[in-house]
């Protein structure tokens, strides 16, 4: 672990340079070059075509940049730091015949897991009953999306990648899960959240990304808009 804290002390939690990602003739990230400090919050703003997702997905490792480095804790090998990454997609990706905690104690084997307590603990965490026997396709879509984070968190990764948590979630269950989020950033996590409700993390995100057209925009404090130039 010492070396691992070294690698990246007085570095960028997150740094991305000249990021190109092309799918055929379609530019969906335009030489993207950033920096993000860790234990922070950082909301990605764009409309659809925007590149947000491209970029989650970059840094999470799922996609391969045409051109560009990624460095994550230090490395540009994702590879080696995958099992410090927790990423949510915007389908929930759960087994609906499962219930919950079989559905998280499935994902902890995959981490090498073997732990039904701390299964437990990752779905009391986001305001769920690990004790719950119905399938998660009966689950409501609050429900599933708080499901999918715990199943992001179980092996309590150091940054958190989460794509579209609050679509099709009633604003109730959006705050809570804004709550979560925020509790989260203050226990030393490093937050990037894809969404098309900014307004959800205004006055929760340390900072608003915006994206346009695969490359960023702006980056602002306050949730305002940016004018492109």
């Amino acid at each position: 672990m010492k070396d691992s804290k070294a690698a990246h002390q007085g570095a960028p939690f997150v740094a991305v340079e000249n990021l190109t990602k092309q799918f055929g003739r379609f530019a969906a990230l335009r030489g993207v070059s950033a920096t993000f400090d860790g234990g922070r919050l950082h909301a990605i703003l764009g409309d659809n075509g925007a590149g947000k997702t491209t970029l989650l997905r970059t840094l999470a490792g799922l996609i391969q940049p045409t051109r560009g480095t990624v460095t994550v804790l230090g490395s540009t090998d994702i590879r080696a730091v995958c099992d410090q990454l927790g990423y949510m997609a915007h389908p929930s990706l759960l087994y609906d015949e499962m219930s919950g905690m079989e559905n998280l104690r499935y994902f902890a084997r995959l981490y090498g897991i073997q732990d039904d307590e701390r299964c437990a603990k990752a779905i009391s965490a986001v305001k769920l009953d690990p004790e719950l026997t119905r399938p998660v396709g009966q689950y409501s879509q609050g429900m599933r999306q708080r499901m999918s984070l715990a199943r992001a968190l179980i092996h309590d990764p150091k940054i958190l990648l989460l794509d579209e948590p609050f679509s099709n979630v009633d604003i109730g269950s959006a705050r809570e899960m804004v709550r979560l989020l925020e509790s989260m950033r203050a226990a030393g996590k490093t937050i990037f959240v894809v969404t098309h409700q900014a307004s959800l993390l205004d006055g929760a995100a340390d900072e608003f990304v915006w994206m346009q057209a695969g490359q960023i925009v702006g980056r602002t404090r306050q949730l305002q808009p940016v004018e492109v130039r």
